[in-house]
């Protein structure tokens, strides 16, 4: 089981804790990739939250490249800690162009020109 913990008197979002705690474990070495995660549910109970909680962040986590959802195999460690971050970063970057009405081409092409 990972050793990942909730603080509900805290002010950030409950499923944004859970998934900086198993980012955390990922980054820690905690959990490796290819190791798969226990089930959503016995997180949930683990951390006494509910389990649409642990599976939003779950999802969150499966979206920055760290995870994969497998049906009939459950969830695996598929990333590293640096191509999350890199991820989340080209995220809000995207969010960003798309706030300031670039279009994708042209923040492709912004983004080979610095690169």
């Amino acid at each position: 089981m990972l050793n990942v913990k909730v603080d509900p008197f805290e002010p950030t979002d409950l499923h944004t804790q859970v998934a900086a705690e198993i980012r955390r474990a990922i980054a820690d070495g905690e959990a490796t990739a290819g190791e798969r995660l226990p089930p959503a549910r016995d997180l949930a109970a683990e951390l006494g939250v509910n389990t649409n909680t642990v599976l939003r962040a779950l999802r969150a986590l499966r979206d920055e490249g760290l995870l994969e959802f497998r049906r009939g195999r459950g969830i695996t460690v598929t990333g590293t800690p640096h191509r999350g971050a890199v991820i989340a970063k080209a995220t809000e970057l995207a969010r960003l162009a798309r706030e300031h009405g670039y279009r994708q081409d042209e923040l492709l092409e912004i983004v080979r020109s610095v690169s």
